[in-house]
């Protein structure tokens, strides 16, 4: 593409989720020139519009990780957040069910480590569960206070509406072609219906699933800061129709993740997922047949549900930088001080709790600019 405009600006964000809102936000508000780059039609409809909106409390994540000092953070700052601007949500609660012998083995440990993060967690003998929640059948489970349920898109549009209040600005069905850093300065080919150079001082790669593809041909970034990445797609279900719950119900947690869990939305809706599925390419593709499997897994702890009752809803895809027998990774915020290129920060694996941590990762992001 050649023969393109010019244009200079302070500060590029690559990618319109939460995240890159929550980031963009923040250094606008620090009084950067911000310019926005999405690539699709839309804001926040990628992994943002494609997950459970739930609040994490900081339960699973090891002691001192970015998981765990982001999303407890996070948590915090984002309950204030939507209370100070009246965005939707609810601190709901959450049980974590164990419904053998051998999940319930499994709690004290989940406890345990949630205590390191500073999360608390009671510890309920199954007859006090059932006492609480007279439908599920379990034999002990785990009650977590500050876990909630947020309206993801009227967080974005109100990340974005402050974004714009301090100067700054969101360029739609702009995807970045190529990209290149020398000499303190960063050059970004933009396509599609702003099609440009565009050339920065600061630019952070918050582009989601893309965000790893993105950095593979970044012209001046190390080799070694460009890292493989694998997907799992966990598709959801609806439940139609009413239902006797008003916290959310996650069972012991699985490998790949949280296993099929209840969330709400804010009108009381339930839906049951994310399963896991590790795949090849970007599919969003929800199989109904899957529900067979889901409401197997529901009922060990939920004998009364109608499985006639679970409908296909979405899929999301979380953006693994390990395979499905590697365990836990950390999300990896790479500034000038692991890269070593100036004027950079590349997000790489923001899963969840990304959208929980999205205010504490902005200012992360803000502080590694800074050095």
């Amino acid at each position: 593409m050649t023969g393109l405009e010019t244009l200079e600006t302070q500060t590029v964000v690559i990618g319109a989720g939460v995240v890159g809102l929550a980031v963009a936000r923040q250094l606008a508000m620090a009084g950067r020139d911000v310019i926005v780059l999405e690539s699709a039609s839309r804001f926040g409809e990628g992994i943002s519009s494609r997950n459970s909106e739930v609040i994490h409390a900081g339960i699973y994540y090891p002691e001192g990780t970015l998981k765990a000092r982001l999303c407890v953070a996070g948590r915090r700052q984002l309950y204030d957040y939507c209370i100070s601007r009246n965005v939707g949500h609810r601190k709901c609660g959450k049980w974590i069910v164990a419904t053998s012998a051998d999940q319930q083995a499994k709690l004290s440990g989940i406890q345990a480590a949630a205590a390191l993060n500073g999360v608390p967690l009671e510890l309920v003998e199954g007859a006090d569960v059932r006492a609480r929640v007279p439908d599920i059948r379990v034999e002990a489970a785990l009650w977590s206070p500050e876990t909630g349920i947020i309206d993801s898109h009227g967080l974005m549009l109100s990340l974005l509406g402050e974004l714009e209040d301090h100067g700054g600005q969101l360029v739609l069905k702009s995807p970045v072609l190529s990209a290149v850093s020398e000499r303190g300065r960063h050059r970004l080919t933009v396509g599609g219906d702003s099609a440009c150079t565009l050339v920065a001082d600061e630019v952070i790669n918050a582009a989601g699933l893309g965000a790893p593809a993105l950095a593979a041909n970044w012209q001046g970034l190390p080799d070694s800061q460009r890292p493989e990445q694998w997907f799992a797609r966990g598709v959801y279900f609806s439940y139609s129709g009413r239902h006797p719950f008003n916290s959310l119900i996650y069972p012991v947690p699985e490998a790949g993740g949280l296993g099929v869990h209840l969330t709400l939305d804010l009108a009381g809706q339930a839906r049951f997922g994310p399963d896991v599925e590790w795949i090849e390419a970007e599919d969003y593709t929800v199989d109904p047949q899957r529900a067979h499997r889901f409401a197997e897994g529901i009922r060990q702890w939920w004998p009364g549900l109608d499985a006639s009752r679970l409908q296909p809803a979405y899929a999301g895809i979380r953006p693994k930088l390990k395979g499905p027998e590697d365990g836990f990774f950390d999300f990896r915020i790479d500034g000038p001080g692991e890269h070593g290129v100036p004027g950079l920060v590349n997000l790489f694996g923001i899963e969840s709790p990304g959208l929980t941590s999205c205010l504490a990762i902005a200012g992360l992001v803000r502080d590694k600019l800074a050095r």
